[in-house]
């Protein structure tokens, strides 16, 4: 359907709308767009609860896992648990090494938004002495060619922390 060339109502309204975020555009063939910017924020409020040793551990450079209190038990979890998922018991805070194993890993060719500047990016399987679980965590400084599993890694952290899990990272061990 044809557009009028020019729309004639509300035309006083021009310099408003251009200051809440609209604007009538003409475009090239002397069509007239309207164009609305509507500026969304949002302030999302999340708290990691009882994760949250986990992401101050983080920021201060240290790995944290949960072991099962029960004796005989004792399991430990890479990725910390609130409660064993072997037994059931509660579980407490402890350090893991800063370096393991490449258990398995991928090689992202397309990421969310957060990752688009790294893409292609690789994934690995973190195994741990002691731990009997794995952590997920991005593997830098090495192509898709170098890894392999059973390579050793290192954690690196980020300086000044986002308190995210994207605070760590693993790279090949030197």
């Amino acid at each position: 359907m044809p557009r009028p060339k020019k729309f004639r109502q509300f035309r006083e309204l021009q310099e408003e709308l251009g200051r809440s975020g609209a604007a009538i555009l003409e475009d090239k063939a002397g069509g007239e767009d309207l164009i609305v910017d509507s500026p969304y924020s949002i302030r999302y409020i999340h708290s990691y609860a009882e994760d949250s040793p986990f992401f101050l551990g983080l920021a201060e450079g240290k790995l944290l896992g949960s072991r099962c209190t029960r004796r005989g038990c004792g399991f430990v979890f890479a990725t910390p648990r609130g409660h064993c998922m072997v037994c059931g018991s509660p579980t407490e805070w402890t350090e893991l090494p800063r370096s393991g194993r490449v258990h398995s890993w991928t090689t992202c060719h397309f990421g969310s938004e957060a990752f688009l500047r790294e893409t292609p990016y690789n994934l690995a399987l973190v195994e741990f002495d002691g731990a009997g679980s794995l952590l997920l965590a991005r593997l830098k400084d090495c192509t898709e060619a170098d890894v392999y599993v059973g390579m050793p890694v290192e954690a690196r952290f980020a300086s000044p922390p986002k308190y995210l899990i994207t605070d760590v990272w693993f790279v090949p061990a030197r």
